[in-house]
């Protein structure tokens, strides 16, 4: 039996991984700024992380949704605490893409309305109710996603005013800051007049956090840069460091019943572990602050180079916009200098995810690196 070969895969076999750095199996060291697309959050094998991990796995590994399981209740507690978001509920699943569904759910159980506003260059997933908010061509949405999508541009208040029969929508969805799209930052006046726009017509304003949020960009969610709150907010990636973990905050103005949401994986007995050892981490190590500096740091020090066209981020969600397609640095940057590095849709973007505790001597051992590449590319 051959895989399904739907990803582009580099021929290194990591076999053991610590902080930052990854080793394959010739015992290659690579710098990982990357991380999976923002899931290490904490480090590649942090002690506090294997250890609760491995003591759970001694207990009880998995059991979900229909026992009672304490450390869903710790995880809420722990998460209320640093969030920001205290009277929210939680409600746990098993992906980014089963976040997105079950909020958008909600949003329709609780306005019993069906149409949403994404935008451009957005993505929100890749299952069938997901997958349709992307304007991505090459990304074929399937005929029944059961919602109405009305794409709008993104950062343009303007055509806020230019909706058509507002009272039949049912949520607006959009991410923190844009990942796949090229990390896009939705101005804080824009996402301002969403927050009014929503309150004003009814519609549940759902912040897409999957990519964005826990802290990765200096705050705990990207969102709060703008000082608005969302009505909910859907959370995986680096909620469980690697381990798959999501998860939807809900307004308490949701009632919950039963039947009402289902999932199979979610909450069980590891994830919650990995879940809170990431919490612990964070708030132990100050990683949300660290997030901000190094993040500002490595912004900083890249705008200083020739080639560059643009750099966009906010704490360790960085973007490096060229003038010209970043495959050969990207390509350049792992068989020369053993870093890896990720791209964005529109081709043209470099993108930085590292983890949360990335040092600043690691973000040096880049920015050499990064120059150097350059450097050659522009002769």
């Amino acid at each position: 039996m051959s895989l399904f070969n739907v990803y582009p895969l580099f021929n290194i076999t990591p076999v053991k991984a610590a902080g930052s750095y990854v080793w394959d199996e010739n015992g290659t060291r690579y710098l990982d700024l990357y991380g999976g697309h923002a899931v290490i959050s904490i480090g590649h094998s942090h002690p506090h992380y294997v250890q609760k991990l491995t003591g759970q796995l001694k207990l009880i590994g998995f059991y979900s949704n229909s026992v009672q399981i304490p450390q869903q209740q710790e995880l809420a507690h722990k998460l209320a605490a640093l969030c920001g978001y205290p009277a929210y509920n939680l409600f746990l699943v098993n992906s980014g893409a089963e976040a997105i569904e079950n909020a958008l759910k909600v949003a329709s159980f609780h306005t019993g309305r069906k149409k949403v506003i994404s935008f451009s260059q957005s993505f929100h997933g890749r299952t069938s109710a997901a997958v349709a908010f992307t304007d991505d061509p090459s990304i074929q949405a399937p005929v029944n996603s059961g919602h109405d999508v009305l794409f709008m541009p993104f950062n343009d208040e303007e055509a806020l005013q230019e909706i058509r029969d507002p009272e039949k929508i049912c949520a607006v969805i959009i991410e923190g800051i844009q990942g796949v799209g090229g990390v896009n930052i939705p101005s804080e006046s824009f996402l301002k007049k969403l927050r009014a726009y929503c309150n004003q017509h009814h519609i549940v304003l759902i912040l897409d956090e999957i990519q964005s949020g826990y802290g990765r960009s200096g705050k705990f969610f990207a969102h709060q840069h703008a000082g608005i709150e969302a009505d909910i907010i859907t959370m995986a990636k680096g909620m469980g460091n690697g381990f798959p973990v999501g998860g939807i905050l809900l307004h308490p103005k949701f009632e919950a019943k039963y039947g009402m949401l289902g999932t199979t994986f979610g909450g069980n007995y590891l994830a919650c572990a990995a879940a809170l050892a990431v919490l612990e981490v964070m708030e132990q190590e100050n990683l949300v602050e660290n997030a901000a500096q190094t993040g500002m740091y490595l912004m900083a020090e890249l705008s200083k180079i020739e080639g560059i066209k643009e750099v966009r981020g906010l704490g360790l969600m960085i973007g490096i916009e060229m003038p010209f397609p970043v495959a050969g640095l990207r390509k350049e940057l792992l068989e020369e200098y053993r870093i890896f590095t990720g791209s964005a849709s529109n081709k043209n973007t470099l993108r930085i995810l590292p983890a949360l505790n990335l040092k600043k001597e690691e973000a040096d051992l880049f920015l050499e690196a990064f120059s150097n590449v350059l450097a050659k590319t522009l002769v």
